[in-house]
């Protein structure tokens, strides 16, 4: 009889398939060279930065516990990884793993918990509501940066990564929000 891995271990099992994206944000945390100069934007263009180094090494670890959970299977209303997770419950997962808060797991609550940013402010471990199914937050995922986003879809019943430009996504996307 084959045996299952727990939660935890699928997410280090998911991590050890993607050793460059950890290798990736570690080496980002621990880096002290500063970053080559670019050319401008417009202040409303330019995302903020993290106001607390907490806030920021929280946003680490909800990014990386998140990309762990790749290839998860979807269940309505799931909150293990053993058993499926939807999108509010991988979201809440992630967020408590990383930060011991504890959200809803609903992604209208959570969406009414955490303070909206614009889309030109995101930052890895914002979160992206999309309407999917009527209600403006009936669908959410993790920004990860560069347009994409860790979500759980019904839709090919995995936890994978897509892109906010993607049709789909960008014509149902209704908001981004932030933890911090």
């Amino acid at each position: 009889m084959k045996r299952r891995a727990s939660g935890v271990g699928k997410i280090f099992r998911n991590m050890l398939r993607f050793p460059f994206l950890a290798l990736f944000f570690l080496l980002a945390a621990c880096s002290s060279t500063p970053p080559a100069p670019v050319p401008q934007k417009p202040a409303s263009a330019i995302p903020a930065e993290r106001s607390k180094p907490e806030d920021q090494r929280y946003a680490n670890e909800i990014v990386l516990f998140a990309m762990g959970l790749l290839d998860t299977g979807y269940r309505f209303g799931g909150s293990n990884p053993d058993a499926g997770l939807d999108c509010s419950g991988m979201v809440s997962l992630v967020v408590e793993q990383a930060t011991g808060r504890k959200l809803p797991h609903n992604a209208a609550k959570i969406a009414a918990q955490t303070r909206p940013i614009s889309r030109d402010q995101l930052l890895p471990a914002d979160l992206v509501f999309f309407n999917t199914s009527g209600p403006t937050f009936s669908h959410m995922g993790i920004y990860l940066g560069d347009g994409r986003f860790v979500h759980a879809p019904s839709s090919k019943g995995r936890v994978r990564v897509d892109r906010l430009d993607a049709s789909y996504y960008a014509q149902r996307f209704s908001g981004a929000r932030s933890l911090f």
